[in-house]
């Protein structure tokens, strides 16, 4: 159980990343940048389903968020854009490809 949160947890983190660098990107048009605007400002909200004041069950919906609905909503995103998004964080397969292994 620890170790697919532990698997969870660093997804999420990847896309965070990703999600950042297509934000960033002036090739997303507004909606795409909206979407992911009114993710950011959920998490740094202090607002939330479950207040963040209660250990670990605060931090969940947060977690959940992350890694349930930003993965969907990046692939909602245009293809070039997210492919852009993922070379610039790191996590292009074509990428570490032609690096070989580290």
């Amino acid at each position: 159980m620890l170790l697919r949160l532990g698997t969870r947890l660093r997804a999420a983190g990847r896309h965070l990343l990703v999600g950042w660098h297509a934000w960033r990107d002036p090739a997303l048009a507004w909606p795409g940048k909206l979407l992911l605007l009114l993710m950011a400002l959920y998490l740094l909200s202090p607002v939330d389903l479950v207040p963040d004041w209660l250990p670990v069950l605060g931090w969940l919906d947060d977690l959940a968020l992350v890694s349930l609905l930003l993965p969907v909503l990046l692939r909602l995103l245009p293809a070039e854009v997210l492919r852009q998004a993922r070379r610039r964080a790191g996590l292009d397969p074509q990428q570490q490809e032609q690096q070989g292994p580290t």
